[in-house]
């Protein structure tokens, strides 16, 4: 733990190296106003002290989930705005939205787990009985008919072509098979992570998608926090549960308020 120097303050190098970062990034969160405003000594030198390093740390702990998007994103930001105000007690209260924003998004990435897992069990209650082209199936998905042909196009599914005019013909076996691409899709899993999780249930292997959905293959050269979706998930949730204990303890230091 960064300890104040013989002056009683830390410099801009020590907040840096507690947490991990350039001292150039700790002067960007300052002048971004993401910081609690830094007395200067009489030569102009920055003079942080122990609270500008907690919210530091719970700057790190908010950028850590932005990569999420929607409603964490937004809720951990502000939750770093309005602790950066001064208001402790309203950042808590944001600090708890962003843990229920974080839970949210897990519920439904669950769902679309076991969605796919009742799937490949065979209980999809698809009943559709006659063949449907691709508008009829994109009105019946709730979805749009691009939408469809990324999915093909990216090679989630292979649709069979009336062999006379070559059209696109769903069966309620396409029509199954859709509706999980679009719920894992709409629950926040990457193209790349369900890509991979289909190719092997293709090949026959039904056990474990969890497990194909969450882990990146090694030759995947690009990374996405979407195709390790259920650890991107967990992480933001312990990022949550740090946020929440880490402004308890700074309101703990701060003291009363003067309104109390």
């Amino acid at each position: 733990m960064a300890v104040p120097n013989k002056r009683g303050y830390l410099l801009t190098s020590d907040l840096a190296r507690e947490v991990g970062i350039h001292p150039n990034t700790v002067r960007l969160y300052e002048q971004w106003g993401l910081l609690q405003p830094v007395p200067r000594s009489p030569s102009g030198y920055r003079r942080f002290t122990e609270a500008h390093l907690d919210q530091l740390r719970l700057i790190r702990l908010a950028f850590s989930c932005t990569v999420i998007g929607g409603n964490v994103r937004t809720t951990a930001l502000e939750m770093v705005r309005v602790s950066a105000a001064g208001d402790l007690v309203g950042a808590l209260e944001l600090a708890f939205q962003f843990k229920a924003a974080v839970q949210a998004e897990q519920a439904q990435a669950e769902a679309a787990v076991l969605h796919l897992e009742r799937w490949v069990a065979g209980a999809s209650n698809e009943n559709t009985t006659q063949l449907l082209r691709i508008g009829d199936s994109a009105r019946l998905l709730n979805t749009t008919i691009d939408s469809l042909r990324s999915w093909e196009r990216n090679g989630l599914i292979v649709v069979p072509r009336n062999p006379n005019n070559g059209y696109r013909e769903y069966s309620a076996e396409e029509v199954g098979r859709l509706r999980v691409i679009r719920m894992l899709i709409r629950s926040g899993y990457g193209t790349m992570a369900i890509l991979r999780m289909l190719t092997r249930l293709d090949s026959g292997n039904t056990e474990n998608l969890r497990h194909a959905l969450d882990t990146p293959d090694p030759d995947e050269d690009i990374q996405y926090a979407t195709n390790r979706w259920l650890s991107t998930l967990t992480e933001a949730a312990v990022a949550a549960n740090s946020s929440v204990a880490l402004l308890g303890e700074m309101i703990q230091k701060a003291g009363p308020s003067p309104l109390t």
